[in-house]
């Protein structure tokens, strides 16, 4: 009552009920005037990112087609049952597809969905159906597509999303045919989400006699798909139950987006040409250890070679990041580094292997102070893992 009464001028409408209110307590600790910071943030966001914004907007048909999950049923308590085939998640072809801002507007949608539909179900069940089951299956799951830097940021930047705008939603997560990569990536993503939200995961081995009874406890046999061990098939037979379950899948290349933009100056972009054979040469001072080196680039039409070096007070030069080619003509290269000691970082664009063609940059690098900031470190884990 406490919170319902603070919050009184956002004018929250009938579906914000007692069960919307009630997590954001419980992720605050049932401390009021902190749920209230946490959901007039939440609100605020949601107004700046469109979220459900009767705009006329509409998410691209990429995302729609091949954006995996989707609800099969309901659990013993009425909670709605979604299922994610996560093989199906080609998040680098979805980034290359569809612009980041429409990615985190249509899963925001999609989210809001789901809990609509629990909203609906608690009506009728009680608020123990308010929150959401969900079954990740981790068959050929990979860490491949993750190592890739924009990917890892969305991801990161997604789960940051789902926690500041999605708490206490999650009643269990069931996460089946786990290989044993899953468990390394899973202990680097602790470091974003929170120890509710962790305490809601339960990780089984591509081992179904383990996975299956539990399942079947909480679980109906008719409310979820026959590859799950349900009962639940497609007309023709199909165990995956693909009218209900969207399995996303490998997203064509016909369909990303074409960088064909002609590269203009920019408040917060460089512009440069970089003759053929020539290189360029940034060079930063960084006198704060553990400070960040940001940056931003793409290029019109052809790719670049781009590096990192650092020079000590020695004048003893070492590599950050090998000199290696950069397809930012076809999607902006986005990324950051710490670095560790203080010194000369050079940022170094390559075009020396061009001997036919000069290229046309647009950059943005900037050095920023440190911070405590899990984020960055959890990115460059990611970026660095290998199978």
């Amino acid at each position: 009552m406490s919170l319902r009464r603070s919050v009184a001028d956002l004018k929250l409408n009938d579906k914000y009920d007692d069960c919307f209110l009630l997590r954001w307590l419980e992720a605050r600790n049932f401390d009021p005037n902190l749920a209230e910071e946490m959901l007039r943030t939440s609100m605020k966001w949601r107004e700046e990112w469109s979220i459900n914004k009767d705009d006329g907007w509409k998410p691209p048909q990429v995302l729609v087609d091949y954006m995996p999950s989707g609800i099969s049923g309901y659990d013993k308590e009425g909670s709605p049952v979604v299922v994610l085939p996560f093989a199906g998640f080609d998040v680098c072809g979805l980034l290359k597809s569809a612009p980041p801002k429409d990615m985190v507007r249509f899963l925001a949608q999609k989210l809001d969905s789901y809990l609509e539909v629990a909203r609906q179900s608690s009506l009728k069940h009680g608020p123990k159906a308010s929150q959401v089951c969900c079954i990740v299956d981790l068959t050929d799951f990979n860490l491949r597509q993750f190592t890739w830097k924009p990917a890892a940021e969305m991801i990161i930047n997604l789960l940051q999303m789902y926690e500041a705008n999605y708490p206490e939603i999650l009643k269990a997560c069931h996460a089946i045919n786990a290989p044993k990569v899953f468990t390394f990536a899973f202990n680097i993503l602790k470091n974003i989400l929170t120890g509710n939200t962790m305490s809601k995961f339960i990780i089984y081995k591509a081992d179904p006699n383990k996975w299956k009874p539990v399942l079947a406890r909480s679980i109906d046999s008719d409310q979820y798909p026959a590859f799950l061990g349900g009962d639940l098939r497609d007309p023709d037979g199909d165990p995956r139950y693909i009218t209900k379950i969207n399995q996303g899948g490998k997203v064509p290349k016909e369909l990303y987006l074409k960088n064909d933009k002609k590269l203009t100056n920019s408040d917060d972009m460089t512009l440069v040409n970089i003759k053929k054979g020539d290189k360029l040469y940034l060079k930063y001072t960084v006198t704060v250890p553990q400070s960040f080196l940001r940056w931003q680039f793409k290029t019109e039409g052809h790719d670049i070679k781009f590096g990192i070096l650092a020079t000590d007070s020695e004048n003893i030069q070492t590599i950050i990041m090998p000199i290696k080619k950069v397809a930012c003509h076809e999607f902006e290269e986005i990324g950051v580094i710490k670095c560790k000691h203080t010194g000369e970082y050079t940022v170094v664009f390559d075009n020396s292997y061009s001997f036919m063609r000069g290229k046309k940059l647009a950059y943005n690098v900037r050095i920023t102070l440190p911070v405590k900031e899990k984020t960055i470190s959890t990115i460059d884990q990611m970026v660095n893992m290998e199978e």
